[in-house]
């Protein structure tokens, strides 16, 4: 039976949330679908430069880990997120802005 997922817009606020308490900004800069949107990261290090994180399948886990799909200029990655809004009307895109390209991704319970 397939693992129950977390809505959309909890786990932004979620997210939001953790970010605030660990002192770096972020931005929600497209609100998706509140229950089933996908949610993208963007990480902008200030130097102009930018990092896309997105959650994908791992098939041999069957888990939905996050991976860093590019990392780019901050135009190009606008481009591309711009390219994905273009598919997915329910896109959530959150900008942090982390000199050192922390997003805390990584950590328990954000997956």
């Amino acid at each position: 039976m397939p693992e129950a997922r977390l809505a959309a817009g909890i786990w932004v606020s979620a997210y939001l949330k953790r970010l605030q308490l660990a002192d770096i900004p972020a931005y929600v800069i497209r609100h998706g679908d509140d229950t089933a949107g996908a949610v993208m990261v963007k990480c902008a290090t200030l130097d102009g430069r930018a990092s896309l994180w997105a959650r994908e399948w791992d098939f041999e886990t069957d888990q939905r880990p996050w991976t860093r799909r590019s990392e780019a200029s901050e135009p190009e990655i606008d481009a591309e997120i711009a390219r994905n809004s273009g598919y997915d009307p329910d896109l959530w895109v959150i900008e942090i802005e982390s000199r050192d390209g922390t997003t805390l991704l990584d950590q328990a319970g954000l997956a």
